[in-house]
């Protein structure tokens, strides 16, 4: 039997993420040979992955992360099967990896078959699956373009926001902060009015005229009582018309013009589940 030495043993579980007594055994089904046992690994993970393979995926980390020049963001979830995984250091630095090497793809098609150490994002996500024991999945991909592009990303990696801003003024990076952070608690369904799917305006307009029909109005009022119904609708579901979480008397697109001549041009949200 070929002799493993504890340093073999200890620079495959550097290079794998592995156990130690899984990077052992594999040594020794290797002979010693590196590669070999790392591409044994891989197919454990192959293995796992297939046994998984209908369980959800729906715990993990959320991660945003932004470029040096506050230009490009892109958030991801990397999902896997339990809340203690998710919360796993190296689970979490992991996804940390992965979205700071998403910031140079443009989709999740794209991503997947990117560089990681030798293998693709995909194979990296296999590679992990016989590690940690649980299916490992991106969940989601948002990327972000902007003349500044802010992030927050809430306690404990649940949601993870980019918010993209029209201009650089002082105080951007507050004012970004805070905007994020809004579009993380009160979920928005779109930016702004232009931004609502018109099967959804349809049927909020069809929502509102059955309750005042159910209130006994007149059908002849119904279309602009419905209108007004629709404003609400948009203020509360819009990011630019919600009120601002910390300042309710104004808009958040009244905050955001607080500090100059900027607007909100876009926003990406992703969350667990």
């Amino acid at each position: 039997m070929t002799k493993i030495t504890a340093a073999e043993v200890n620079n495959l579980r550097k290079a794998t993420g592995a156990g130690m007594m899984d990077c052992k055994k594999a040594l020794v089904e290797a002979e010693g040979d590196f590669d070999k046992a790392i591409e044994i690994l891989r197919k454990k993970g192959q293995k796992v992955a297939a046994n998984r393979a209908d369980r959800a995926s729906t715990e993990g980390a959320a991660i945003a992360k932004v470029n040096d020049n506050n230009t490009v963001g892109v958030s991801i979830v990397l999902g896997c099967e339990t809340d203690f995984v998710g919360k796993n250091e190296n689970f979490v630095n992991l996804a940390n990896q992965l979205a700071e090497l998403a910031l140079n793809y443009s989709s999740k098609e794209e991503f997947l078959t990117a560089d990681f150490d030798g293998m693709s994002v995909a194979e990296k996500l296999i590679e992990q699956t016989g590690v940690i024991g649980e299916r490992l999945d991106i969940n989601a991909f948002e990327k972000l373009e902007a003349p500044f592009v802010g992030s927050y990303i809430h306690a404990g990696n649940k949601i993870a926001t980019l918010v993209g801003l029209s201009d650089i003024v002082d105080g951007i990076e507050v004012a970004a902060k805070d905007v994020a952070m809004q579009a993380a608690a009160m979920n928005p369904i779109a930016l702004n009015e232009d931004g609502v799917d018109a099967a959804v305006i349809e049927k909020e307009i069809e929502i509102a005229k059955d309750q005042l029909r159910a209130e006994g109005k007149p059908e002849a009022m119904l279309d602009n009582i419905a209108k007004g119904k629709l404003k609400r609708f948009f203020k509360d579901n819009t990011l630019v018309n919600q009120d601002f979480i910390k300042d309710s008397k104004q808009s958040v697109a009244q905050y955001v013009k607080t500090y100059g001549d900027v607007t909100v041009t876009g926003f990406k949200r992703v969350a667990l589940g």
